[in-house]
């Protein structure tokens, strides 16, 4: 391959002037884009990707120009090199990618409507407007829009409209910014809005399909969460309004565009009469982590995409110190101990697994780099490391002189660490770096060996893993003084171990509080002490031993067998996040079982054991006063019933079913899910089938659509699954920004397995048409290896997907997830036999 060269090097823009005129009928683009900016050589290159370039001009002379798409380019060639303005005219296809400017479909009462929105993140500015689409390559954007506009239609950019003149929107000239961040979108919408302390305009707006009530929840979080972040950051909102965009095609969670931030609707508007807590929590961080952005990684930005880090860890932990600060009643850090922190160690302990900073310069590897579980979850725990090593008096004073020291500018790793650095007078780069650079995490072993309390540190490895000798500087956080705060060894010794535990009083701790990224085997002595005490630990604590000890099975290093008498000790817990942990263990063990055997059955009394006590205390229905645990327990103890196939819970969900089944959407939405899913599978027909397809066709609550697919993908029914497969590819019942949780539901479902697989399989070509050039692509891969656990499939898997290894963008994901289907087929083979013995004898 070429050498990659950035366009940056040769031509650094100051100004964009684009002019637009979209038309939705005819799907055509045609623009004029005028850029001013410094050329380094007479010969450069500007950005572009299918557009039809007719003309280039500088000082209304036509210059020398071809089209190279192998590199999204335009080569220019330029009288002289110095200060130059290009004014390039050209013609596009408004395309149903989700990228670029592209159309987003939906109903209001029957009538078929479209509005028009973008995604540029990660290169995809190219595709609306000729430029240098590089995050260094910031300039000022003065934005015209002209479309074919139909009365009361509304129309939003990034910053505020200042006049309409012969059906042409201007609007004001941006603050330096980069390209991936410029937005506009426009339709018939409603909103919401209001106004914060400082005076920034803050709205909420979606199409007129949805209530307008839900764009309540979301104004009111937008709202605070811009004020908590002026006070925590010191450093004022820069933009004059902040509005908040639900597309009913997305193809992300959301995504931060200065100003103008978009959203998948099921991550914006909620029906605030009926929806579950859970969701609240989901859509109040989603809206804190973009608006976070605005700060980290709009007004300061990476310099280039090796350190995506900077932005999406960052707010990745924001997200949840602002929610914590505004909503302290949710604890949500809980959410941060069960969602981030095991998928960051999961997904960090197969081999080969990329590090939170990657070096990456071709353009086609960028969207790769965005794995949820390393650069948002993991970074995110590298940072709450680093902030409960400084604390945040030198948190929030360090990026106060950040964000000063790189406001409208790029900045790199080595720039926040020095900031945080010379704030606390701490090496934060020391520390984080050995995190930051390096792949994967330690598993510390503490022992006592002849009598002498000692730890070591190796690299933690699920599945086969080659032992580079890396070493980590981690926090220990032990409740023991005598334990170093940073230990950078390969093997320390602490001291007598009996005279440290009469002194201290109580069971030796490491990683208190989970913040750190790393996990403990104790020995049997350090083992059995805690447990003798577990009752004394903390929720967070008891999580985290549960966590440890199923990543340890996961990890070989211990048998799930040993894990599994340790389960009932953690079923009657009243935290939701020690039923988190416990069911997670329990759900690993479904992996041991083959369907319609007798260690299935053994596995579901298990269930039934675990959530009888459970399930008697909180039943089907909230109670006014219950507690925020409560709810958020009742979903894992119904799921647990259900699968068990308790008669009473089964009884129960199908009376509340026949109750509501003429308005299902009414039913409590936290546990809605259960009941339709328990009718599909229990009671189930051809005629519910057909039903909930029409209702998930024709409702606007994305949280129903969820629990309607959630339901639908669970059936037994062989002829209803290859009906569902059907729809995979009708955009009219299931959009392509949802397929992949259909596809997942029915891959999981035992009687579905083989469906899904041979769908993706012979309409793998149609699948990367329509959602192949989408940042979260290679999911579906990950998926598929989520689900797989015997060498069958694993043979399968390679057969089907070492032909594409060397596809850019999907390397590292084929070969990431053929390690995991590995290390679970051989862990399968091992501990099949010994897992289903201890399974029985806890059930008698």
């Amino acid at each position: 391959m070429a050498e990659f060269k950035r366009f940056y090097t040769l031509f650094q823009p100051e100004h964009y002037n684009i002019y637009l005129d979209i038309n939705r009928a005819t799907k055509e683009i045609s623009g004029k884009t005028t850029i001013e900016g410094e050329a380094t050589e007479k010969s450069i290159l500007v950005h572009q990707k299918g557009l039809k370039i007719e003309s280039v001009e500088v000082a209304d002379q036509a210059v020398p120009f071809e089209i190279d798409n192998n590199i999204d380019a335009i080569k220019i060639e330029l009288p002289q090199a110095g200060l130059t303005a290009l004014t390039i005219k050209y013609t596009a296809p408004l395309t149903d990618t989700m990228m670029g400017i592209y159309p987003s479909y939906y109903e209001v009462n029957g009538e078929k409507k479209q509005i028009i929105g973008t995604q540029f993140e990660t290169n995809f500015a190219r595709q609306a407007f000729p430029s240098i689409d590089e995050p260094e390559a910031k300039a000022k954007f003065d934005i015209a829009l002209k479309f074919d506009e139909q009365p009361g239609e509304t129309v939003l950019s990034n910053m505020p409209e200042v006049r309409e003149e012969n059906g042409v929107h201007y609007f004001d000239t941006t603050v330096r910014m980069s390209t991936y961040l410029v937005a506009f979108a426009f339709g018939d919408l409603q909103s919401k809005q209001t106004t914060t302390k400082s005076g920034v305009k803050v709205g909420v707006f979606g199409t007129k399909a949805h209530k307008a009530s839900e764009l309540d929840f979301a104004l009111d979080i937008a709202k605070r969460s811009i004020e908590f972040y002026e006070d925590f950051y010191e450093t004022p909102y820069p933009l004059p309004h902040s509005w908040q965009l639900a597309l009913p095609d997305f193809s992300a969670g959301a995504m931060e565009n200065w100003g103008l931030v978009t959203y998948r609707e099921a991550y914006l508007l909620l029906d605030p009469e009926n929806t579950s807590l859970e969701v609240k929590q989901r859509v109040a961080t989603v809206i804190a982590h973009e608006l976070a952005h605005q700060w980290f990684g709009d007004l300061v930005t990476m310099k280039w995409w090796d350190d995506l880090w900077l932005n999406e860890s960052f707010a990745n932990m924001m997200e949840y110190v602002s929610i914590n600060a505004i909503e302290p009643d949710w604890n949500i850090w809980e959410v941060f101990q069960t969602t981030e922190a095991p998928m960051a160690l999961q997904r960090d302990a197969t081999d080969g697994v990329q590090s939170v900073h990657v070096q990456v310069n071709n353009p086609a590897e960028i969207d790769a780099l965005f794995d949820g579980a390393i650069v948002y979850a993991k970074g995110a725990r590298m940072l709450v490391m680093a902030r409960a090593l400084i604390g945040d008096d030198a948190l929030r004073a360090g990026l106060k002189n950040y964000f000063a020291a790189h406001h409208y500018d790029n900045a790199m790793g080595a720039d926040l660490w020095k900031a945080l650095g010379d704030a606390s007078g701490i090496d934060v780069g020391a520390v984080m770096n050995s995190w930051l650079e390096q792949p994967g995490y330690p598993v510390v072993t503490a022992g006592v060996v002849d009598g002498q309390l000692t730890l070591n540190q190796d690299q933690f490895f699920i599945g086969e893993g080659k032992e580079a000798g890396r070493q980590w500087q981690i926090p220990l956080k032990s409740n023991y003084s005598v334990a170093p705060q940073i230990f950078k060894d390969k093997g320390i010794t602490l001291g007598d171990y009996a005279k440290l535990r009469k002194e201290n009083d109580a069971p030796f701790r490491l990683n208190v509080g989970n913040e750190s990224h790393f996990i403990v085997k104790y020995d049997e002595t350090l083992l059995n002490d805690i447990l003798d005490h577990v009752d004394e630990l903390d929720p967070i604590a008891q999580l985290q031993l549960l966590q440890d000890l199923r990543l340890l099975a996961e990890g070989r290093q211990i048998s799930y067998a040993e894990v599994v008498p340790l389960l009932s000790r953690f079923a009657d817990s009243h935290s939701n996040i020690v039923n988190d942990a416990l069911y997670s263990v329990a759900n690993n063990l479904k992996k041991f079982v083959k369907s319609g055997t007798d260690s299935e059955t053994n596995l579901r009394q298990l269930f039934d054991k675990l959530s009888q006590k459970s399930f008697a205390r909180l039943g089907w229905t909230a109670n006014p006063d219950e507690s925020n645990d409560d709810q958020l327990t009742r979903p894992y103890v119904l799921n647990a019933a259900l699968y068990a196939k308790n008669a009473k819970v089964i009884e129960t969900a199908h009376d509340l079913f026949m109750e509501n089944a003429t308005k299902l959407s009414d039913l409590a939405a936290d546990i809605r899910v259960f009941v339709i899913m328990n009718e599909v599978k229990n009671f189930g027909s051809k005629e519910l089938f057909a039903h909930l397809i029409e209702t998930s066709r024709q409702t606007s609550d994305p949280s129903f659509k969820e629990d309607i697919r959630a339901a639908l993908t669970s059936t037994t029914d062989s002829e209803l699954i290859a009906e569902l497969i059907t729809k995979f590819e009708d955009v009219q019942t299931i959009k392509p920004q949802d397929l992949r949780g259909w596809f997942r539901g029915v891959l999981a479902n035992d009687a579905g397995e083989q469906a899904a697989w041979d769908w993706i399989r012979n309409d793998w070509q149609w699948l990367e048409e329509t959602v192949g050039g989408d940042m979260e692509f290679t999911t579906y891969i990950t998926v598929i290896a989520g689900v797989f656990k015997t060498q069958e499939r694993l043979d399968e898997f390679k057969v089907f997907f070492e032909p594409k290894i060397n596809t850019p963008g999907l390397t590292r994901e084929i070969q990431m997830d053929t390690k995991v289907i590995e290390s679970r087929v051989a862990l399968v083979e091992a501990e099949e036999k010994s897992v289903n013995e201890a399974i029985e004898k806890v059930i008698k």
